[in-house]
């Protein structure tokens, strides 16, 4: 296929039509340059090449050939459609344009050339695909009221919003259909507004344009000129006004379609049928007035606010695209001749031979099957250093090889993937709702109806004792209320903040599963976590070794791990590690003895040696009162210690740990800042579990627990009034997850863990409860923010527009100033909102 691009040179030519540098028109040169409207080549208007007038405009071309295409069929060279999104694109002023074996391509910027040249196939041939087609069954849900779901794209019943696919989104939607027609309808209604806007208010403004024109044509004028707006650029509008109103859910397009539809039939009456109405509707110049300009105005306004929060909608999903753009879109497959090929990453089965080259990234879940390599894993733990993989190792998809090639076996393929399931995890998340939202609901349902109340009787007051013209005046009171009073800054409060923080969350490493687990983990006073595993690295290491009786440590601990090798017990793993990492020689152990509770003995090399616990020193008749003090001192600090016996006589000790986490101190103090009491509930001893808990200043310890005993201390905290949130990561978790207010699931612990869980945290340590905790305070305050100015502004604004201030200020305020508010409180909203993205967690 062949793709070009043009070059700024000219040529002249017979056929004006197979260039061969058609394409990118030159930033520098564009300002003086305009496009031949036949074949795309940019012309200087000034170079005197062939040029022809048509509706009252002049064409340039590059060529004779070119001009004499146009001549014959102007109208085939006049526009194109661009093939991505759909828009039309004048050919003479495109600034964007590509040709593509021989066919001729304008596009409307530069993202939809770029999108076409990544994949033209996908788009010629009128084959435009706006969005990638949804999977079979895929069904739709509202963004700001998902209890509403269709199997079909559509509107939503109760707000009018487009429908959503649900599950997780394509890596590449394209250009978002309703965005790029209301941006029609916004160009179209300000176009005619304008001219609207210069005839209603220049008397205001001192233009004499009505006087100049005549009353009567001016009028005229208006109608025709607001008829397009209201009757085909405010369609959308109207459809969904007339929507809520069949579905009995009254919204802010109930109220725009009232005032705007009021406006532009009175003004339509006003204008045809002048005579029919009472002289309390007669302005000074004894003309009816007529409001064109504000129901065109308000529409074009209301077209500003909802591009606005539709590009502002596109940006929250900025988190899910960044995830999904972790994915490699191909992986090179290796068959069972040995022969490798590249293929479509969707294409992969569970159990296809992989390789991954340096560089790449890891394609789906699995393990090492061959080679080596370290792989960054920093997307899922948060881990900055590249980690060691050898054959047997795991991998997740979308991790990045760094400077080995290996070859892996794919385990788990598309939706099963970790990333899959967290993309899913975060989509499902910005659909759910958070319990406050159902107080905004709840206020909702009776704002509509008590709005169009209040704006009958500010008709009605204005009518009674209003200066004249009493009616007019009360006519725009009450237009101005309905317009004013919308409710869209207050339906918007919620779901921004909820969409916003997931994304950000997921970005931080916190999944969060719905809002309401977000909302609830705010007000959460009590946390309750596991030892192993949360506030400890899960893995025992040796910490001491103490020789006694002239024995040399690096001896004590030589013969201690050569007889440890023999045994499977994870202490054991710890001694036999500690050797290692200290570099002291193991020698041969014959006789190997485990005893049950006790240790383990055996001969190394010709001498007899014992390893265990006070019970082994008993049966070997050895006193360990000689070490007793080092041995409390040990135990006091949360160590495991072993006795070493060296032919029948005591040589020393060995301590070993599960050391705390290196970032767990710090957490614990951040945690306590923002006012949680912490419970460490383990099943270790209470020895063990106070001297960590000491450590770290928790507040409360429960020891020697076992799972169902973490659901009992649950229930006996909730008992005393106590929002609890659990931490856990394993099977036996699970019932205590799910009975705590907030679950949360550590690391990629169990899968029934993460199910029973309201939040996962990617990297498991409590550094990720702290990075929880401030994004759930950081979004319920946002939404308490959103929802004060949205309630604070329809308190102020309603009165303002009944015209409250007329009486002391002789101010009536115009239901276009009206419309320019409310558009502002929702674009003020969803400001706010986004400052989430920039939360400090």
């Amino acid at each position: 296929m062949d793709i070009k691009h043009e070059h700024d040179h000219h040529h002249s030519h017979a056929d004006g039509d197979d260039h061969g540098h058609c394409g990118h028109e030159q930033e520098q040169a564009a300002s003086a340059m305009i496009r031949d409207p036949v074949c795309g080549m940019t012309v200087d208007p000034q170079s005197g090449k062939p040029s022809l007038d048509h509706d009252g405009r002049t064409h340039h071309f590059c060529s004779e050939g070119c001009r004499t295409k146009f001549a014959a069929a102007p109208e085939d060279y006049l526009t194109a459609k661009d093939p991505v999104c759909g828009m039309t694109v004048d050919r003479s002023t495109a600034k964007h344009f590509l040709k593509v074996d021989g066919e001729k391509f304008f596009f409307c910027s530069a993202a939809c050339q770029a999108k076409f040249e990544a994949d033209p196939s996908a788009y010629r041939d009128g084959k435009r695909p706006p969005a990638k087609p949804a999977p079979a069954g895929t069904l739709y849900t509202c963004p700001m009221h998902p209890e509403v779901v269709s199997d079909r794209p559509g509107d939503c019943p109760k707000c009018g919003m487009a429908l959503e696919p649900m599950g997780i989104p394509p890596a590449d939607e394209g250009p978002n259909p309703e965005l790029v027609d209301f941006v029609r309808r916004l160009w179209v209604s300000a176009t005619l507004a304008v001219p609207l806007l210069a005839l209603g208010m220049g008397p205001m403004l001192g233009l004499p344009l009505r006087e100049v024109i005549g009353e009567p044509q001016a009028t005229i004028i208006e109608l025709l000129l607001a008829t397009p707006v209201v009757l085909w650029a405010a369609l959308p509008f109207f459809r969904r006004a007339w929507a809520s109103v069949v579905n009995r859910s009254p919204n802010m397009w109930t109220l725009i379609g009232l005032g705007v539809g009021t406006a532009y039939v009175y003004s339509v009456v006003a204008t045809l049928a002048p005579g029919i109405f009472p002289m309390s509707f007669h302005g000074h110049g004894a003309a009816v007035p007529v409001y064109f300009e504000a129901a065109a105005v308000i529409v074009a306004l209301v077209f500003v606010g909802q591009v606005l929060e539709l590009k502002a909608r596109e940006r929250t999903g900025s988190a899910i695209r960044a995830l999904l753009d972790l994915a490699p879109k191909t992986a090179r497959r290796i068959d069972d001749e040995g022969s490798e090929s590249d293929v479509p990453v969707d294409d992969i089965q569970t159990g296809d031979r992989l390789r991954v080259r340096p560089g790449e990234r890891v394609p789906v879940d699995g393990s090492v099957l061959e080679g080596q390599s370290t792989v960054d894993e920093s997307m899922i733990t948060g881990e900055p250093l590249p980690l060691e993989k050898s054959k047997g190792d795991p991998l997740t998809g979308g991790t990045i090889n760094k400077n080995g090639t290996f070859v892996m076996a794919a385990e788990k393929v598309g939706a099963d993937m970790v990333l899959s399931r967290i993309v899913d995890m975060v989509a499902t998340a910005q659909r759910s709702r958070a319990p406050i939202q159902g107080a905004v609901d709840r206020v909702s349902a009776v704002f509509v109806p008590a709005v169009v109340a209040a704006a009958i009787l500010a008709f009605l007051v204005w009518a009674a004792i209003g200066p004249e013209p009493r009616m007019a005046n009360g006519l725009l009171a009450a237009v101005a209320v309905l317009i004013i009073a919308c409710p869209c800054a207050l339906g918007l409060a919620t779901p921004m903040s909820i969409m916003i923080a997931t994304g950000r969350g997921a970005q931080e490493g916190v999944l969060i599963k719905d809002a309401e687990a977000l909302e609830r983990f705010s007000k959460v006073d009590t946390l309750i976590v596991d030892k192993t595993g949360t506030l400890t690295e899960g893995k025992p290491k040796l910490t001491d070794i103490i020789a006694f009786g002239g024995v040399e440590e690096s001896r004590l601990l030589s013969l201690a791990a050569s007889l440890e090798r023999g045994s499977e017990h994870p202490l054991a793993e710890a001694i036999v590690s500690g050797a290692e990492e200290r570099g002291v020689p193991f020698v041969e152990v014959t006789g190997f003895e485990a005893k049950t509770g006790k240790g383990v003995q055996g001969l190394a090399g010709d001498m007899m040696v014992a390893l265990g616990n006070a019970a082994m020193l008993t049966d070997l008749g050895i006193d360990p009162a000689a070490l007793a003090e080092k041995t409390e001192a040990l135990r006091g600090d949360g160590k495991t210690v072993m006795f070493v016996v060296f032919d029948g006589a005591l040589a020393g000790l060995v301590a070993v740990a599960d050391r705390i986490k290196p970032t767990t101190a710090a957490a614990i103090k951040a945690l306590h800042d923002s006012g949680l009491k912490i419970i460490m509930a383990t099943g270790d001893n209470e020895r063990t579990a106070r001297a960590v808990a000491k450590s770290l200043g928790i507040d409360e310890v429960r020891a020697d627990v076992l799972p169902e005993g973490k659901k009992a201390l649950i229930d006996e905290l909730r008992a005393k009034g106590a929002i609890i949130a659990m931490a856990g990561d394993g099977v036996n978790d699970a019932p205590a997850l799910a009975a705590a207010d907030v679950g949360i699931a550590m690391g990629t612990g169990a899968d029934v863990a993460m199910e029973s869980a309201g939040i996962t945290l990617v990297k498991g340590d409590l550094n990720g409860i702290v990075r929880a905790r401030r994004l759930a305070e950081a979004t319920m305050r946002n939404i308490r923010q959103n929802l004060g100015f949205a309630f604070g502004y329809n308190a102020l604004g309603v009165p303002v527009a009944a015209g409250m201030l007329y009486p002391i200020f002789g101010l009536l305020l115009s239901p276009m100033i009206a419309a320019a508010a409310m558009s502002l409180s929702s674009v003020s909203v969803i400001s706010n909102a986004l400052r989430l993205r920039f939360a400090k967690l």
